[in-house]
């Protein structure tokens, strides 16, 4: 699935507008600057607004990404992949990521 590669500064979001933010970033490989997010990266949500069933997003990840671009043997995670929070099972929003770095 092609698209723009997610990084570090990238602004990713749970489905309900909590800011989530990579936890482990792949140190090796930089886009725009900074490391890039590989596929099972974990993220840290905070401040999901999903709380009327009891039930929020606290973690994620994403579960594809980048088909032909690897980081360590991993497939980089990409604007256009699936991802997955914990919990809720609802997909991340990535609202803006580097546009020069684009895996396939």
């Amino acid at each position: 699935m092609p698209g723009p590669i997610v990084h570090l500064g990238a602004v990713v979001t749970c489905s309900h507008g909590g800011p989530a933010t990579p936890l482990a970033p792949s140190p090796r490989v930089l886009a725009g600057g900074q490391p890039v997010v590989t596929v099972g990266t974990p993220y840290a949500v905070t401040g999901c607004s999903l709380t009327p069933s009891g039930v929020f997003c606290a973690s994620g990840h994403w579960v594809t990404g980048a088909a032909r671009v690897l980081v360590m043997g991993v497939p980089v995670a990409v604007q256009a992949g699936s991802s997955v929070c914990v919990a809720t099972g609802s997909p991340f929003l990535p609202m803006t990521v580097q546009p020069r770095a684009v895996a396939t």
